[in-house]
C-alpha cells in the first residue's frame, strides 16, 4: 500500500461457522501461502528483482493447481515504466487469471491484490507480509472457494506488480484492457488485511458507489469482527480513495471496494513479517470479503 473517524460500521454479532465446509477455503493453506511469499527467499519481491520472479512463479503455479485459467494467452501481462524517484526503466509483470461465471460469463468482477513490495534496502529485506502478501495469498483462497462455489459472473484474479512504485501495474491494466471496461462490474481490492489489534477491517468505495453499500451492511461477520466504512474523504481520517490499485479503477469510473487495515507500527518496515500477522483476524477478514463478493455476485 502506498504510503480516524468511522463514518459507518457493520458490527453485527452474527456468528459464522468457521469450519472449512462453511467458509470454503483452508485456513492452513492461507497461512502457508503468506508465510512462503513473505519469506527471505523472495527478497522482498521488488519489481524487476529475482525475488519478484520467484513470486511470479509461485503465484502462477498456484493458479494452475487451483484451476484458474490465464485471462489471455498466458497469465503474464508485461509492461515497462520509468521510476518516479530514480528515472530508471523498470519491467513489471501483472498476473491475470480467470474463472468463468456459470450464469453471466461475459460480465466480470475483478478481485485484486499486489504482489510486489520494497525489496532489499541497505542489505535489509523488507518482506511485506501484510503489505501485500496478505492480499495476494487471499487470491488463492478465493480460487479454492470457487471450486466448490462457482461464481455467477466471471472473476478475474489479478496479482498486480509495481503498486509500491505508483500503482504502475494496475494503471497499465486499466489503460490496456483485455476485457472491455463496460463488462467489468466492480473491483474488489485487498491490500493489508492480515492484522488488527482492534479486529477492524475498513472498506472504501461506498461513498462513490452507493449501490455497493448493502454488500457491506449486510455482510455476515464473525463474532467480534468489525467491518467499517471510512477513510474515503468524508471523515477526518486519512483518505484511501487512491491509496492502492483500486484507485486505477476508480479513475476509469469502474466501481470498487477496497479492503484494508489502518497503518501499523510495521508498515513499510523490515518488521512487516509473517510472525507479526494475526492469523485469526486474517482468516476472518478473507471470510468476510468472500461474503461481500457473494452478495455482489448475486445482486449485480
Amino acid at each position: 500500500m502506498l504510503s480516524g473517524c468511522k463514518s459507518q460500521s457493520n458490527t453485527s454479532n452474527t456468528v459464522v461457522d468457521d469450519s472449512r465446509s462453511s467458509i470454503g477455503f483452508s485456513k492452513d493453506s492461507l497461512l502457508h501461502h503468506i508465510e512462503i511469499l513473505s519469506s527471505d527467499a523472495y527478497e522482498g519481491r521488488r519489481t524487476g528483482s529475482e525475488g519478484s520472479l520467484k513470486a511470479r512463479n509461485y503465484i502462477t503455479s498456484k493458479f494452475k493447481q487451483l484451476g484458474v485459467l490465464p485471462l489471455s494467452k498466458s497469465y503474464n501481462q508485461s509492461f515497462s515504466f520509468t521510476g518516479r524517484r530514480d528515472s530508471i526503466s523498470y519491467n513489471g509483470v501483472n498476473l491475470l487469471g480467470v474463472i468463468k461465471g456459470v450464469k453471466n460469463p461475459d460480465k466480470y468482477i475483478v478481485i485484486s491484490a499486489h504482489y510486489d513490495h520494497l525489496g532489499i534496502r541497505d542489505g535489509v529485506i523488507f518482506n511485506g507480509a501484510d503489505d501485500d502478501a496478505s492480499g495476494t495469498s487471499a487470491l488463492f483462497s478465493f480460487a479454492e472457494y470457487f471450486k466448490k462455489n462457482p461464481p455467477e459472473h466471471s472473476v478475474i484474479l489479478a496479482a498486480f506488480d509495481a503498486e509500491e512504485m505508483g500503482l504502475q501495474g494496475s494503471k497499465y491494466y486499466v489503460d490496456h484492457p483485455i476485457i472491455a471496461k463496460e463488462n467489468i462490474l466492480v473491483n474488489l481490492n485487498m491490500d493489508m488485511i492480515s492484522r488488527s489489534n482492534k479486529d477492524e477491517l475498513y472498506v472504501v468505495g461506498t461513498r462513490f458507489y452507493e449501490n455497493l453499500k448493502p454488500a457491506i451492511t449486510e455482510a455476515k461477520l464473525p463474532e467480534g469482527f468489525k467491518l467499517l466504512i471510512g477513510h474515503d474523504g468524508s471523515d477526518t481520517a486519512q483518505n484511501w480513495t487512491n491509496s492502492s490499485d483500486h484507485g486505477s479503477f476508480h479513475k476509469k469510473e469502474i466501481p470498487f471496494l477496497y479492503f484494508g487495515v489502518e497503518d501499523h507500527k510495521d508498515y513499510h518496515k523490515e518488521t512487516d513479517e509473517f510472525a507479526n500477522i494475526h492469523p485469526k483476524f486474517y482468516s476472518n477478514a478473507v471470510q468476510v470479503i468472500i461474503s461481500v463478493f457473494d452478495y455482489l455476485d448475486g445482486s449485480l
